[in-house]
């Protein structure tokens, strides 16, 4: 008699190649047979029961535990083999449930008074700096990059995503900039260096974070108009600025605290201020993270629909004067990040362990599979106070990025950071 979970990967799997070898060692081929076999091994009875009944958490526990093995292809085929199939990952009442439960849970921590932020951003940001050196570009861009024109370099693509917002957002001299999460200080010292007598200031919640953004500074020579700071948005007051930056942030804010955060925005924004805001978004709402996502590398984070950031940022008091889609860009940017990562397995294993380079992996695979099968996309949000900050036409938009290319052209090289 077949397992119950055969049973259900055979009700998956009905296009592609899938060659498994279950807990008691029966093999089965799975699918039609079309394209690249995937072949994948279940160590013992107890993985190929925990990933039956929970397959959104305990499929990649097991992939971290060595106890689900790929033994040809690797974790992101298997991963797009089954999201070809189906998008659905609850098969029963028991499922259903656990995906309830964690919705409820989820959505009451992201509306908690107590203040999480902190130590939900030190849980993945303030790993080793050491880390994210295997597989980010030169400038330590970890967000998504810009792939315009297509087929160039990540370092070439990150260029071209600092040049896209630092177009939108009509830089012009003597400009105070803030930054709502500033990472390793990359955008900050871009859009300075772009902008004559601007005064920067980027704030983060990482400590690893800041003291590379304030040694970065320091070295480029920017430490007198740059200043990074250790600070949550929600405390700052009596500042205004013209303009604001956010990037990869706002999916840390929790859907609880939208409405807080924009009227933040519109108290620190200056009336003739402009804001960019970069997040992932996807089509509609989830009400909650993946589990292994939150559990593992972003505890607290949610990714909005375009539906659920506009409503709270219009009761703000704030304008939207352009949203762009940019889909499959982050897919790319993946791409690049996990065939650098897994080239550089051994250091990777060396810094702390095989289980953490197959969690990362994992975490990896599974986003690029996202942006790939799960609809999700790069939200820019253009945002203002006054109706006249912005042109009334994008062609601006092409013309800024012109300009931004003379100076990087005239910039000088970046430093590599050494640890």
């Amino acid at each position: 008699m077949a397992s119950a979970f055969l049973s259900i990967v055979q009700q998956i799997i009905r296009k592609g190649s899938l060659k498994l070898t279950l807990a008691n060692g029966e093999t089965h081929d799975i699918g039609d047979g079309s394209g690249e076999t995937v072949v994948a091994r279940l160590a013992d009875q107890e993985a190929e029961d925990a990933i039956r009944r929970d397959p959104t958490m305990k499929l990649g526990e097991m992939y971290m535990q060595g106890r689900f093995i790929l033994e040809q292809g690797n974790i992101y085929d298997f991963l797009s083999l089954v999201k070809q199939n189906t998008t659905n990952e609850i098969f029963d009442f028991k499922m259903a449930a656990l995906l309830v439960g964690r919705i409820a849970w989820q959505q009451l921590k992201s509306r908690l008074p107590v203040n999480r932020n902190k130590h939900n951003v030190a849980h993945h940001y303030d790993l080793s700096a050491k880390l994210f050196d295997l597989f980010l570009d030169e400038d330590w861009q970890y967000s998504c990059a810009y792939f315009e024109p297509p087929g160039i370099s990540l370092d070439e693509a990150q260029l071209a995503k600092k040049r896209h917002i630092a177009a939108k957002l009509l830089l012009a001299p003597n400009q105070r900039i803030l930054e709502i999460g500033s990472g390793w200080g990359g955008m900050g010292m871009y859009l300075t260096e772009a902008t004559e007598g601007a005064e920067f200031t980027g704030i983060t919640l990482s400590e690893e974070q800041l003291k590379v953004s304030r040694t970065r500074a320091e070295k480029r020579g920017l430490a007198d108009r740059v200043r990074f700071e250790l600070q949550d948005y929600r405390s700052m007051t009596g500042q205004k600025f013209d303009r604001i930056v956010s990037v990869g942030m706002f999916e840390h804010v929790g859907i609880g605290n939208y409405a807080n955060f924009f009227r933040k925005v519109s108290d620190l924004l200056d009336y003739n201020g402009v804001m960019v805001l970069h997040s992932i978004g996807r089509p509609k709402p989830s009400f909650g993270t993946n589990a292994f996502i939150e559990k593992y590398i972003f505890p607290g984070g949610y990714i909005p629909s375009v539906g659920e950031v506009v409503p709270p940022l219009e009761k703000a008091g704030l304008l939207v004067k352009d949203i762009e889609i940019l889909p499959m860009h982050y897919a790319y940017t993946l791409r690049h990040w996990r065939e650098r990562f897994v080239a550089r397995k051994a250091e990777a294993v060396a810094l702390y362990d095989e289980q953490f380079f197959r969690m990362w992996e994992f975490y990896l695979a599974g986003s690029e599979m996202g942006f790939r099968w799960d609809e999700l996309f790069i939200l820019q949000i253009q945002i203002a106070k006054n109706q006249f900050a912005v042109p009334n036409n994008r062609n601006y938009i092409a013309e800024n990025e012109a300009r931004l290319k003379e100076f990087e052209a005239r910039r000088a090289p970046l430093e590599k950071v050494t640890f």
